[in-house]
């Protein structure tokens, strides 16, 4: 049975790529494999688990070759189409500024060569984010991106959730509940992606509802359609094991989209102060939450099926919050805390607070230059509504699912994580997207 799976998996791949093949063929480069390749593994499995059995936490050769080969061809690659790289300083001095801190903080973290290693996957991410942005077709390579994640992503999760199980399943290691995973590793990495391909997929239809998106025929809607149906449908998981920060997540992400596509109707400019407010507030709560005694979302998380606790999440904060405060200013070294040690200690991988994690990596100032680069980023996408709403839309979304994602779960204290990936490919291939927009999409 599963042979016969794997093959109808394969197809349907195949099938839905097809479309995307015909929508950029002769538009965008064949080198877009390359960031398409690095954002597949991103968004899953690393290829130690893939094909090594390798550790996810302590790396693999296969992994740091793959990293290395994307960083050489993607720097030829910048190099071959003569890449601006004073403009690239000039336009995201923040996040630039937070990737040199990064690099700084090496020289007070006790592990300095893990620590270099980590941070070379950060340079990694800016460097196949500029590939992407620097490509003929910015804005068709964008969407290819997005397009070729879900396409690929999601019908494999299903295939090994229903016939692979030990790859696409796991077990509670407290309560002992079945939960899917698919490709990703554990069961919140799941929900973040099936959130990121249901919300582009949702966004792609609108705009061609709107006839500002163009589909190659009615099965390729039908077919998106069947896609987003399955999203939501391994979204939901076995039981009562979902991700119910996903589902938050992505049902805030459609409340704001929806609410600027009101605003649009209106013929109503969105200011950027009030949408920067809000984004702030958020901030402020995400980052405050582990300090809270009592939530004030608690009678929400118990109708969600949650517990006050945020299952359990108050009990690592409660551990974690002494380390980080060690430190506090400058943190412990980026990427230096989390160890097959610390695992160990506090049975878990991670602060499930993204801030939290990067306090404890880069100190408090390094989540200060964090917190400028999120809402200098907001600011753009706010005045970016004025030259290319749908795309400025889709960035915002994006921008404030991921600060809201990151309050209980960890995706910010890496620029290489999914949700934190997007929101740099976006902020560095933006300007170029809104430069090349054409006639068909007013």
């Amino acid at each position: 049975m599963k042979i016969p799976a794997f093959l109808l998996c394969v197809a349907f791949i195949a099938y839905l790529l097809r479309f995307d093949y015909k929508l950029t063929r002769n538009k965008v480069s064949f080198c877009l494999w390359l960031p398409t390749a690095w954002m597949l593994i991103c968004a899953s499995k690393p290829l130690g688990i893939w094909f090594g059995g390798a550790d996810f936490y302590s790396g693999s050769s296969m992994d740091r070759i793959f990293l290395t080969l994307c960083f050489f061809i993607g720097f030829i690659i910048l190099l071959k189409r003569n890449f601006d790289w004073t403009r690239l300083f000039r336009e995201n001095r923040w996040l630039m500024l937070l990737l040199i801190y990064m690099l700084i903080t090496l020289f007070w973290s006790d592990l300095p060569f893990v620590s270099f290693k980590r941070w070379f996957r950060e340079l990694v991410a800016i460097i196949m984010a500029l590939v992407v942005a620097s490509d003929p077709a910015p804005r068709e390579a964008m969407q290819s991106l997005f397009r070729r994640t879900a396409y690929i992503l999601i019908p494999f999760s299903l295939f090994l959730i229903r016939h692979i199980p030990a790859l696409g399943t796991e077990f509670h290691h407290w309560s002992g509940k079945r939960m899917w995973i698919g490709v990703a590793l554990q069961k919140n990495g799941l929900g973040r992606l099936c959130v990121v391909c249901a919300f582009f997929l949702i966004w792609t239809l609108v705009r061609r509802w709107n006839g500002r998106d163009v589909a190659i025929s009615k099965n390729h809607t039908y077919a998106e359609i069947f896609l987003l149906l399955l999203t939501f449908w391994i979204l939901k998981g076995p039981g009562g094991a979902y991700p119910a920060t996903a589902v938050v997540v992505l049902a805030f992400g459609l409340l704001l989209y929806a609410f600027l596509l009101w605003r649009r109707a209106q013929e109503r400019v969105v200011r950027p102060f009030p949408i920067a407010a809000s984004l702030t507030a958020m901030l402020a709560y995400g980052i405050s939450i582990p300090y809270l005694t009592i939530s004030v979302l608690s009678g929400f998380l118990e109708m969600l099926g949650r517990d006050a606790t945020f299952t359990g999440r108050t009990a690592i904060w409660a551990a974690l919050l002494p380390v980080a405060s060690n430190q506090p200013f400058f943190g412990l070294g980026f990427g230096s805390f989390w160890t097959p040690l610390t695992r160990i200690h506090y049975i878990v991988g991670e602060a499930h607070n993204g801030y939290l994690d990067a306090a404890l990596d880069i100190g408090y100032f390094g989540l200060l230059l964090l917190t400028l680069y999120l809402l200098s980023s907001c600011y753009r996408a706010v005045k970016g509504l004025l030259v290319d709403f749908d795309w400025a839309c889709l960035w915002l979304c994006l921008l404030f699912m991921t600060v809201l994602h990151n309050a209980t779960e960890s995706s910010l204290n890496s620029l290489a994580s999914h949700f934190s990936a997007l929101l740099v490919f976006m902020a560095l291939a933006f300007p170029a997207i809104a430069a090349s927009k054409n006639t068909d999409e007013p």
